[in-house]
C-alpha cells in the first residue's frame, strides 16, 4: 500500500488487491478483519485519508481545491470524502485546513 498506492485508485476493489498478492478475496477479507480489526473499506480509505492530509500540507498542492485533492486520493465523490474524512479525523476537512 505504502510503494504502490494502489488506493489512489477510486474504484479499487478487495478483488484486485488479493489477486495483486496472489491471495484468495476470503483470506484477505479476513486478515485485514482480524489483524486490522476493521473492513477493506475502512482500511483503504485511512491511506486515502493520510494522502490528502499530505497533500494539503505540502505547498506544491496550494492551487489544487479540496475536490480535486480528494479526487486525486482515491475518493470518488465529496460527499464520501467529507464523510470519512470526519469519521477518521475529528474535523470536516475545512476545519482541518484552518488547523494547519
Amino acid at each position: 500500500m505504502d510503494e504502490e498506492k494502489p488506493y489512489l485508485n477510486g474504484k479499487l476493489s478487495l478483488k484486485e488487491v488479493a489477486a495483486h498478492l496472489d491471495i484468495s478475496v476470503n483470506h484477505l477479507s479476513q486478515m485485514i478483519n482480524e489483524q486490522l480489526s476493521k473492513s477493506f473499506f475502512d482500511f483503504v480509505n485511512e491511506y486515502r485519508v493520510k494522502e490528502v492530509k499530505k497533500q494539503l500540507e505540502e505547498l506544491k498542492y496550494k492551487e489544487f481545491t479540496l475536490l480535486s485533492i480528494a479526487h486525486n486520493s482515491g475518493f470518488n465523490s465529496k460527499s464520501s470524502f467529507n464523510s470519512i474524512f470526519k469519521k477518521l479525523t475529528g474535523f470536516t476537512p475545512s476545519e482541518y485546513i484552518s488547523k494547519i
